[in-house]
């Protein structure tokens, strides 16, 4: 950075890293180059991803000022499917056929014991706060891709070998689709043209791991229009 010396300069990382040294480091060799220096943990489900995905985020620019861009309507993870630009409302009905886990038809039973049927989308792996699960008209939970080996995720067991299978859609006829990888890649934000590996667990870790490219464009397409 010293060095190059850019014009603005971005960081994202999980949460938990603002308390980090590293990022202390980081705070304070922009301060010394003289960096207006902006940042926060957003939710991405602010921004128009259709996924809770709270993140760090900062913005640092030199000789003009470049804020974290507003906020967008939330969207749904259904509607991502269902009204995206890109034309893929018909990639639910060409996923894999699928049949619920017991867990999951128990979280189906007790949803529709107090709420109208709506599609949900209920993850196969349970977590320490039990099967998780979302209607369509709210963002799905953070895509998981743990960076500790031996720790189970959406797409790896605990061995790390690939999941056949690491979500369902569950639709009020009664249909269950298996959430494919391009279906997973859509809620994180990537285009539907993007090619992705045949292995899910290498797949999954591109995913999991990435800044979600739909919030990327907006924040450099944001000091892009400051910077000219």
């Amino acid at each position: 950075m010293r060095q190059l010396q850019p014009r603005v300069f971005t960081l994202e990382n999980v949460p938990r890293y603002q308390n980090s040294q590293s990022f202390g480091i980081i705070l304070d060799a922009l301060e010394q180059e003289g960096y207006s220096v902006n940042y926060s943990v957003v939710n991405m489900a602010d921004f128009g991803l259709p996924q809770a995905r709270r993140r760090l985020v900062l913005v640092a620019s030199k000789g003009f000022h470049v804020a974290i861009p507003a906020h967008r309507k939330p969207i749904g993870w259904y509607e991502a499917f269902t009204k995206c630009a890109e034309g893929i409302a018909h990639l639910i009905p060409m996923m894999t056929d699928s049949q619920l886990l017991p867990k999951q038809r128990q979280a189906v039973e007790q949803f529709l014991a107090t709420n109208e049927p709506t599609p949900l989308l209920l993850e196969r792996v349970g977590g320490r706060n039990g099967l998780k699960y979302k209607p369509g008209h709210l963002p799905c939970n953070t895509i998981l891709r743990c960076l500790r080996r031996a720790a189970p995720t959406h797409f790896t067991d605990h061995k790390g070998c690939n999941r056949s299978k690491f979500a369902d859609i569950w639709l009020p006829d009664g249909t269950v689709k298996s959430l494919s990888i391009e279906g997973a890649a859509i809620l994180q934000g990537f285009p539907s043209w993007y090619e992705w590996p045949k292995e899910t667990a290498t797949a999954g870790s591109i995913i999991g791991y990435s800044v979600p490219p739909s919030f990327a464009t907006q924040l450099f397409m944001s000091a892009q229009s400051i910077a000219m």
